[in-house]
């Protein structure tokens, strides 16, 4: 996906802050963060969002769990709690059409959200 700016993260283009990668995903720190904590766990696999995926992609979604679990671990989050979100398509808020997790933690987080 020529266009698509996590794909030039991924690929290396477009700088960005990495927390991590691996061969399946990129987790960067979020430019605008909303929390003190506020990471995206990004596919390498361009995928557009959670209606796009496919039975093949059931590992990859459980891998972006623990590493999502991981890295709270070592932000020091996991036990005062953290959040995985992913919008679907832009009337809930996805404005980059790669699928990707953000991870908030830091502070306390309302609900419900929206």
């Amino acid at each position: 996906m020529s266009e698509c700016i996590f794909c030039k993260i991924i690929a290396g283009t477009i700088p960005a802050r990495k927390v991590f990668e691996d061969d399946h995903l990129v987790v960067i720190e979020d430019i605008s963060p909303v929390a003190p904590v506020h990471l995206l766990i990004i596919p390498r696999k361009h995928v557009v969002n959670v209606l796009d995926l496919e039975s093949a992609d059931d590992g990859l979604i459980g891998h972006v769990h623990r590493i999502a679990a991981r890295i709270a671990r070592e932000k020091g989050v996991a036990e005062s709690g953290f959040r995985i979100v992913t919008n679907n398509n832009a009337g809930a808020g996805q404005s980059v059409f790669h699928i990707h997790f953000h991870l908030l933690a830091g502070r306390q987080l309302g609900w419900p959200p929206g």
